[in-house]
C-alpha cells in the first residue's frame, strides 16, 4: 500500500468522517473493561438473519451462542433465508422490514445498501467502539479495504478467517525426488520439468487446474508476473493499472498457451471438473497444482493409505517475472455483518460486537471455552472432537457470524505437521493486499455496463490466446478492442475510486 494507508491516516481518516456527519454518533454504549468485556452486562435481544451451511447447520443450542452471551449479554433470534441469501435480503430492503442484523456475503452489496441509506454507518459510533478502534490501528489496510465509496463503513470488518482461502503452489515432492528433479524456480524452469514429467509419464498432464471456465486460474498466476486479473492500485504511482492489457499479462498467456500447445496441461482444461481435476492429481497424472493450502493434507493423508510415499508437498512460488516470487493474496473474506438503520437496537448491538474485536473474544471464539474443545494448552482437539469440521458442527465456532477476529491456528491443531509447515513458509511469499475499488452509487450502473462488456471480450480473447485461435501477435489489437469497448472509460472511473482512498 501507499505510505498515506498508516494506521495513523485510518483513524484520522475516520475522525474526518464523523466530523463530516456532525461530529456526533448515537448515545454512547456500555463502557468495556480492559480485557474487552462491557462492563454492564445488559441483556439484548437481537434478530439475526443469516446464512449456514449443509455441513455445520444452524443449531441454537450451539455453545458458542451461551458463550458470546455469557461474556456480553446479547443472544439472537436467527431467522435463515428460505431460498436464496440476496433474494431474501433484497425483500427485507424493500418491506422496511430489516432484522437488526445482516449477514451479507459480499461487502459490495452491503456497501450498495448502505449508500442507500439502509444500513448503519459504523464509524459514526468508533468513538464508543474501543475495541474496534484498536483492531483498526492494527490492520489499517483491511479498515481501507472495508470502507465504501463515501468512506463509510457499512459491513463489520474481519480478519483471520480469510486464511481458510489462502492459495499456494504444490507439487508431488516423491514423484520428484524418484526421477532426481528440481522444483522449479521460475516459468521457463517449470515448462523444462513439465516436459520431462510428460516423457516419464506420458499419458498424465503435469500442471492441472480446476477453474478453466471461468479462468479463476489467471487470478492466481498473475502475482507471479507483477500484475493482477482486473483492476488494481499501483502502490507506487497511486494509478489504476488494469492487469489483462499489460505485457506481463501478455507474458503470462504466453506461458499458458505453449503448455497447452506442448500437451502439458488437460486438453479439455475448460471444462475439467473438481472430481475429475482430483482423480488426475491422485492417480500420477498431474503433478503441479495451484490451489487452496486445504489440499495438502486432503490429498496426502487419505493417499497415503495405499501408497505410503505419496507427498504433495509445499512448493516456493516460482517467478513468472524476476522480483515476483509471490503467492496471489486469496486469504480475505468479502462476507460479514451490518446493522440496519431501523434497528431500535443499534448502540446495543455496537457494544455487542465492539468486543468481538477484543483479545479475549478472539481467543474464545476461535478455541472456545478452555479446556472444553481443545486441551493440553490448545495443541489437541479433546476426544469427543474428530476435526474441526466437527467442531463447528458440535460448536458454533468458526460458522457464520460468530466472529470477527479469528486466530487460524485453531484449525491448524488437527493438521499434519507438513500442512502447518506449509502455513509457515506461505507467509513468507505473500503478495501485496490489493484494496479493491469501492465505486459510488451514481456510478455503479454504468461500471456494471461497462464491466460486463469488457469481462465478456477478456475472457472469450484470452481464451482464444491460449488455445491458439488467435496470434499473440495481435496483442495490442486486443488492446484496442477493450478500450472501444469502454475499458478507458472504466479506467478513469476506476482512477477516481482510488482517488477516494488517498
Amino acid at each position: 500500500m501507499k505510505k498515506g494507508y498508516t494506521s495513523a491516516g485510518i483513524i484520522a481518516l475516520c475522525a474526518s468522517l464523523l466530523a463530516a456527519c456532525g461530529g456526533k454518533a448515537a448515545e454512547t454504549p456500555p463502557a468495556t473493561e480492559g480485557n474487552g468485556t462491557p462492563a454492564e452486562k445488559s441483556k439484548n435481544t437481537f434478530t439475526l438473519l443469516m446464512a449456514d451451511h449443509p455441513n455445520w447447520p444452524y443449531n441454537k443450542d450451539w455453545p458458542v451462542w451461551k458463550w458470546i452471551e455469557e461474556k456480553t449479554g446479547a443472544s439472537f433470534q436467527v431467522q435463515l433465508p428460505s431460498g436464496a441469501l440476496n433474494d431474501t435480503i433484497n425483500l427485507n430492503i424493500a418491506s422496511g422490514n430489516m432484522p437488526d442484523v445482516t449477514y451479507f456475503s459480499s461487502r459490495l452489496d452491503a456497501n450498495k445498501f448502505g449508500q442507500q441509506g439502509a444500513l448503519v454507518n459504523i464509524l459514526e459510533y468508533k468513538d464508543s467502539m474501543p475495541n474496534l478502534q484498536a483492531w483498526m490501528k492494527k490492520y489499517p489496510e483491511i479498515t481501507q479495504s472495508s470502507l465504501a465509496a463515501n468512506g463509510a463503513m457499512y459491513m463489520l470488518p474481519n480478519e483471520g478467517f480469510g486464511e481458510t482461502n489462502r492459495s499456494i503452489w504444490m507439487y508431488r515432492e516423491d514423484v520428484f525426488k524418484k526421477h532426481g528433479l528440481a522444483a522449479p524456480t521460475n516459468y521457463d524452469e517449470l515448462i523444462t520439468v513439465a516436459k520431462k514429467l510428460k516423457e516419464l509419464y506420458p499419458g498424465s498432464y503435469p500442471f492441472s487446474f480446476r477453474s478453466g471456465s471461468n479462468l479463476g486460474i489467471l487470478g492466481f498466476t498473475a502475482a507471479q508476473f507483477g500484475t493482477h486479473n482486473t483492476f488494481f492500485l499501483d502502490e507506487k504511482t497511486g494509478k489504476a493499472r488494469y492487469g489483462p492489457t499489460e505485457d506481463s499479462f501478455k507474458k503470462m498467456i504466453e506461458f499458458f498457451h505453449r503448455m497447452h500447445k506442448e500437451g502439458l496441461m488437460p486438453p479439455d482444461w475448460l471444462t475439467v471438473n473438481v472430481q475429475q481435476w482430483q482423480n488426475m492429481v491422485s492417480n500420477n497424472q498431474t503433478f503441479l497444482i495451484l490451489d487452496f493450502i486445504g489440499r495438502l493434507d486432503l490429498f496426502n493423508i487419505p493417499m497415503r493409505q495405499t501408497n505410503p510415499s505419496f507427498n504433495l508437498a509445499y512448493m516456493t512460488p516460482p517467478e513468472g517475472v524476476p522480483g515476483f516470487k509471490v503467492n496471489p493474496y486469496t486469504h480475505v473474506l468479502e462476507s460479514g455483518l451490518a446493522i440496519s438503520s431501523r434497528s431500535p437496537k443499534i448502540k446495543q448491538a455496537l457494544a455487542t460486537y465492539d468486543w468481538f474485536y477484543s483479545e479475549e473474544a478472539k481467543q474464545l471464539l476461535s478455541w472456545g471455552k478452555e479446556g472444553e474443545v481443545y486441551e493440553n494448552g490448545n495443541k489437541k482437539l479433546r476426544a469427543e472432537y474428530l476435526d474441526v469440521t466437527d467442531v463447528r458442527k458440535k460448536t458454533g465456532l468458526a460458522t457464520n457470524a460468530t466472529y470477527m477476529w479469528f486466530d487460524y491456528d485453531a484449525h491448524l491443531v488437527p493438521a499434519t505437521q507438513e500442512q502447518r509447515d506449509a502455513y509457515t513458509q506461505a507467509r513468507k511469499h505473500d503478495s501485496i493486499y490489493r484494496v479493491k475499488p469501492q465505486y459510488a452509487e451514481d456510478e455503479l450502473a454504468n461500471v456494471s455496463l461497462l464491466q460486463a462488456a469488457v469481462d465478456k471480450h477478456r475472457n472469450e480473447q484470452l481464451t482464444r490466446f491460449i488455445l491458439g485461435e488467435r496470434s499473440l501477435d495481435q496483442w495490442d489489437q486486443y488492446v484496442a478492442e477493450a478500450n472501444k469497448l469502454g475499458l478507458d472509460e472504466l479506467m478513469k472511473i476506476t482512477q477516481k475510486a482510488y482517488d477516494r482512498l488517498r
